[in-house]
């Protein structure tokens, strides 16, 4: 008898070049290749090889998939499906958002983007209209085929109850996104004696909701505070959201625009910042809260969901409502003064069917059913 062909595991990615997508393309493939390429065939779907060198794993690339969405929809809802009846998988993970047209045993979909769970104010819609748009836009994405999926795999237990509630899907998993990778050291960037470094890292879109941390601010300059300040990774140049930002409080003194920050450069803020503000509105995950965790420093943070989830098990905290500057500047002053503000979070994992990291999830989905 000839040797048994292994079962096929084929994970989609054609729009995943950099940030975040592409860590996660990074570790899940990172995973296969050390632990499931023994046992099954492994085949990914990539924008280009030339950026993964993971072996074990077969690479197919679609370098035209970013060009525009008309070629992503072609992938996605045609090419897909002859690809597929051509691999035969086993198992097909779609990880960005979409469910194609495709032929396999077990079909899975990786829903990351929470855009169209989130209600914009008219102000937030002439800062950003493309972002209104995008929010309809994934909503419809979401829908197209997603009831066909053996399951739906979201990073928060909100999400989950987001996608059960509109989408009428009740085979979503809540799979946590994997701690991330302490720094090696943290080299000093300088600190100034009777001062109090906040920091808030994070991409100008609107439900960042930086201009809430600048109201704080502005009131504690407003109150002859001095000993605060206020990092923020951003500009005044990426786009009309930061324009806005940067025009309205580039005046402060307690405010300081950093621009974009690599890893390393972030990390050593993080080393030498007090507390981590983080008022962002709508998030996935929070990575922020997550990095800044393993400082072990305090942390004052949006009292919603996804950020006590991020948060979880952990004594340096506050949560503070995402719609009152006033509260935050209260926080910020306590804080400063040697009041006790920060306590304790707790945070049961979700219910099942939950995973912790990559093996936990694909033994969930290839699991005998």
């Amino acid at each position: 008898m000839g040797k048994e062909l292994k079962k096929k595991i084929v994970i989609s990615a054609v729009n995943f070049t950099e940030g975040g997508p592409l860590t996660i393309l990074n570790s899940c493939l990172s995973y296969l290749s050390k632990d499931l390429s023994s046992e099954y065939e492994v085949v990914a779907l990539v924008n280009s090889k030339k950026m993964f060198d993971m072996p074990n794993i077969e690479y197919i690339e679609f370098p035209l998939s970013k060009r525009s969405w008309l070629f992503r929809l072609y992938y996605e809802y045609y090419y897909f499906k002859k690809l597929s009846d051509k691999l035969k998988p086993h198992l097909w993970l779609s990880l960005h958002d979409m469910t194609p047209n495709v032929t396999a045993d077990i079909r899975a979909v990786y829903c990351h983007n929470p855009s169209p769970f989130y209600t914009l104010t008219l102000k937030e819609l002439i800062l950003e209209p493309k972002f209104a748009l995008f929010n309809m836009f994934y909503k419809f994405l979401y829908s197209i085929n997603i009831k066909k999926n053996s399951f739906v795999v979201v990073q928060q237990n909100w999400l989950r109850e987001s996608f059960e509630r509109i989408f009428g899907v009740k085979n979503v998993i809540v799979a946590y996104a994997s701690d991330p990778t302490e720094p090696k050291s943290v080299p000093s960037i300088g600190k100034e004696k009777g001062t109090f470094k906040f920091i808030y890292p994070a991409f100008p879109r609107v439900f960042k909701n930086v201009e809430l941390a600048c109201e704080a601010f502005k009131l504690l300059e407003e109150n002859g505070i001095t000993t605060c300040k206020l990092y923020l990774t951003i500009d005044g140049t990426e786009n009309r959201y930061s324009r806005y930002i940067h025009r309205k409080y580039s005046k402060l003194t307690n405010i300081i625009f950093l621009g974009n920050l690599k890893k390393e450069e972030l990390y050593k803020f993080y080393g030498e910042s007090d507390c981590l503000i983080f008022p962002s509105k709508l998030e996935t995950w929070g990575l922020p809260i997550s990095e800044f965790k393993m400082f072990n420093k305090p942390i004052l943070a949006a009292n919603l969901p996804y950020a006590r989830e991020t948060v979880g098990n952990y004594d340096k905290v506050k949560f503070f409502s995402p719609n009152d500057p006033k509260e935050l500047f209260e926080d910020i002053m306590g804080f400063s003064n040697g009041v006790k503000i920060f306590g304790k979070n707790t945070m049961p994992f979700p219910a099942q069917p939950f995973s912790r990291d990559w093996r936990e999830l694909f033994g969930i989905m290839l699991r005998e059913r």
